[in-house]
Order: structure tokens, then C-alpha cells, then sequence
């Protein structure tokens, strides 16, 4: 039986989930898919982690919707004329493990009644949240796993990424309701060979 799916999402923006999408795609030789980009089209997602992955076996799976701009996801459609219709948002057809990484956070709105949160459902995915340390994360972190929860999408791990902060993650941990609490090193140089010794035990 194939494996689910793991959707690579975030309590927020910057939060890492590129890097840790990067290190899971070479650890686990898995395809990479990055169904919405918004801005950045010439470095984009796609682009970082392909340059970050060593082995010959991932494949990278072109964007759903490229958007031009980098602002929301519902923004930037409409800046762009167009409406993100999930129903043209399908998964690409692999044998292979899939990374998926989504856009901001799980409330970031694709259309005016469609939130990213919704998209991993139709997906069939199982989420990898990636927590950084700064004032509010806990509630940031602790909102984001009730929000997955509330609507039944497994969490196969929070993985926290960057400095650690031993009162904020005893904390998460008490109240995760993931049993799986993961973290990686501090990276100082990203590159190939430092992604690839990178690991995350799932």
C-alpha cells in the first residue's frame, strides 16, 4: 500500500518549511510537488529545493498555479485575473513517496470560500508542521494542530526548526495531540551536502 502523502505546512511564513521539505525529498528519495507559488517565479520552491536534493530518483512535479505576485494565494489570483478552482488541483501520478509544500499557513485562503487547510484534506494527506521559536508560536503552534484536528487530518509530526526554546516546546509537547515532536540542527550554510546530512526520524 502506498504511502500517504506528506503535506509540509507551517504555524506562519518563513517558518521553514522549504528547508525541511529539501532534507525530507533527499532523505527519503521522495517526488517533490509544490501545488501553488506565489511570487518569486524565478527562484521559485520548486527551483530551491531542487537545487538543495543530491539523489538522481526525485522527480519534481510542476506547480498547479503559478502566480506572479507574492502575496496570498487569493490575492495574487486576482492580481493575476484568474480564481484558484481546487477542483483542477490534483495530486501528480507516482509510485514514489510525495512531498508536498504548501503556502503560508493552514488559514491561508486559495478563493473567497477554499482555505489551505481544505486543500490537504482533498488531498488525503498527512501533515508535517514545522515550528519556529519566537514570541506567540506556542499559540500559533497549539491553534494550527486543534485546527487539524477539528477537521480529522492526521499529523504525522511537529518538527521544530531552528534555535530551541526547552520552556516553549515542554509546553507544545504536553498539548500535542502528535505523539511524534521531531527537531533539526541549526543549518549555518544550506546547501546540497549539508541538506543531505540532515534527519528527521519519521
Amino acid at each position: 500500500m502506498q504511502a500517504k502523502p506528506l503535506f509540509i505546512t507551517g504555524i506562519g511564513t518563513g517558518i521553514g518549511k522549504t528547508i525541511v521539505s529539501a532534507i525530507l525529498t533527499e532523505q527519503l528519495k521522495a517526488d517533490y510537488w509544490k501545488p501553488i507559488q506565489s511570487g518569486d517565479l524565478d527562484n521559485s520552491d520548486t527551483l530551491k529545493v531542487k537545487s538543495l536534493v543530491s539523489n538522481n530518483r526525485s522527480k519534481f512535479h510542476p506547480e498547479a498555479y503559478c502566480l506572479t505576485q507574492p502575496f496570498s494565494p487569493h490575492k495574487s489570483a486576482a492580481i493575476d485575473g484568474i480564481v484558484i478552482d481546487p477542483k483542477s488541483i490534483h495530486l501528480p501520478e507516482t509510485d514514489n513517496q510525495l512531498i508536498i509544500e504548501g503556502a503560508g499557513g493552514l488559514m491561508v485562503p486559495l478563493n473567497d470560500d477554499f482555505l489551505m487547510i481544505d486543500l490537504i484534506k482533498q488531498l488525503d494527506a498527512e501533515v508535517i508542521l514545522v515550528v519556529k521559536h519566537y514570541l506567540g508560536s506556542i499559540n500559533h503552534t497549539l491553534l494550527s494542530l486543534e485546527a487539524l484536528a477539528n477537521r480529522n487530518i492526521p499529523v504525522n509530526a511537529v518538527v521544530f526548526n531552528g534555535d530551541s526554546d526547552a520552556d516553549a516546546e515542554q509546553v507544545i509537547v504536553k498539548y500535542a495531540r502528535t505523539k511524534k515532536i521531531l527537531s533539526i540542527t541549526v543549518i549555518d550554510r544550506i546547501n546540497k551536502e549539508n541538506i543531505a546530512l540532515q534527519k528527521i526520524e519519521l
